[in-house]
């Protein structure tokens, strides 16, 4: 619509009224009938976040000198999400929009420490798993990086001999993630972070799923091997509160094992006619919204609150991935070190579990459809408490669509 065609000014409540009626088709994820993208942790805690984003949706987080509440807010938040990884008094970060903002700006800033340590003789290069996200190769892209990838193990997690063996001189980070997306496993950090420190390099581990999850799973006694900055190497670490944290979309976290590490993150110039401009991530102006929400969320939750959405979110994941254990059209693709789960079909030459995903997108669910091989994935959060049971029924009832039927394969993201 052009400004042409723009009309008079209407009623605030049929503007309102109109907003509500484009959601006619959205997936429901407040309902709990949703596998991904969304979180929810019950109506009271979205209630939480997204009052406290309305109050601050208007302050500007370019300059927190004008607005020392958000600078007040985003120091919290990061103190405490430092606290969950076992961060020092060293250990500096920013909060981000989410992962994929972190994950950009972890490339960048492995490519600032190699000039600055003027390490680098040619093209740099990264090297990571088939399994971490895709958001790396956007920082590739955007920072002229090789990407070299780096098959998984038979169990889905990253095979760290190989990474080793792809290390050369101009490698400038390598990655690990906790847990990696598409099977849901932990991977072997300490092995991961032991070639950065024999090579010198960055290791960053993306906990943009896990960074909440984990620490109090842990705490709940569950077995970790160290993933954090307890294990020596490990240079940054990535956590969304908009996905576990439960707080609005646009709440990341990306912590540095120091604040010299942390100044390669930072851009700065006074190259220019209007005074010094610096910036700790890709945004410029950015609503405080997200800060607020995140600080909100913390706070109402607590310790005890995390706690029991952690718990919660682990017991349905676990009680979904027996059941599919148990199914005899399924194979679950990994036990689920966390909250993630993957599956597919036994006999993939017969059976497409696309096709599955479309009769449950049918019935009103949601999930993401992945491949290579052909998977369905199941982003399991607090909000699935009331409707879990109702989804393993209708996975039972609809699994025998599979049978000569071809699913379609979805996207994971769109550009439209």
């Amino acid at each position: 619509m052009g400004i042409r065609d723009l009309p008079d000014g209407v009623d605030a409540n049929v503007v309102f009224e109109e907003l509500e009626s484009f959601r006619t088709n959205d997936v429901r994820w407040r309902d709990g009938r949703v596998f991904t993208l969304a979180y929810s942790a019950g109506p009271d805690v979205l209630a939480v976040a997204e009052e406290a984003y309305r109050r601050y949706s208007g302050e500007n987080g370019l300059n927190t000198a004008a607005f020392p509440s958000l600078r007040h807010m985003q120091n919290e938040v990061v103190d405490t999400v430092a606290g969950w990884l076992h961060g020092d008094d060293h250990t500096a970060g920013f909060m981000t929009s989410g992962g994929t903002e972190s994950l950009v700006l972890v490339v960048r800033a492995a490519v600032k420490r190699a000039q600055r340590e003027g390490r680098l003789t040619g093209t740099p290069n990264m090297v990571l798993p088939t399994s971490a996200h895709a958001a790396l190769e956007k920082g590739a892209d955007y920072f002229s990086v090789e990407a070299r990838r780096v098959p998984v193990r038979g169990d889905w997690r990253a095979d760290t001999d190989a990474m080793r063996a792809a290390v050369d001189d101009n490698t400038i980070l390598i990655v690990g993630s906790a847990p990696q997306y598409p099977q849901g496993v932990v991977d072997d950090i300490a092995a991961i972070a032991s070639i950065a420190t024999d090579h010198n390099i960055n290791c960053h581990v993306d906990a943009c799923m896990g960074g909440v999850t984990l620490p109090y799973l842990e705490k709940l006694g569950l077995p970790f091997a160290p993933w954090d900055f307890r294990v020596e190497g490990v240079t940054s670490i990535s956590v969304d509160l908009h996905k576990y944290g439960y707080a609005s979309k646009g709440s990341g976290v990306l912590l540095h094992r120091n604040k010299t590490l942390r100044n390669d993150q930072v851009f700065m110039t006074d190259n220019w006619l209007g005074g010094m401009y610096g910036s700790s991530g890709i945004l410029g102006t950015k609503s405080g919204g997200s800060i607020a929400s995140s600080w909100a969320v913390l706070r109402y939750l607590g310790n005890d609150g995390y706690t029991r959405v952690a718990r919660t979110a682990r017991d349905i994941a676990t009680t979904i991935a027996t059941h599919i254990q148990g199914h005899p059209l399924l194979a679950l693709r990994a036990y689920p070190d966390t909250t993630l789960l993957a599956f597919g079909a036994k006999d993939e030459k017969r059976h497409d579990v696309f096709a599955l995903a479309d009769a449950l997108i049918a019935r009103g669910w949601y999930m993401d459809r992945q491949g290579p091989p052909a998977t369905v994935h199941l982003t399991v959060h607090a909000g699935h408490a009331d409707t879990y049971r109702q989804f393993l029924l209708d996975l039972d009832e609809c699994a025998s669509v599979m049978d000569g039927t071809t699913g379609s394969a979805g996207t994971y993201a769109t550009v439209d």
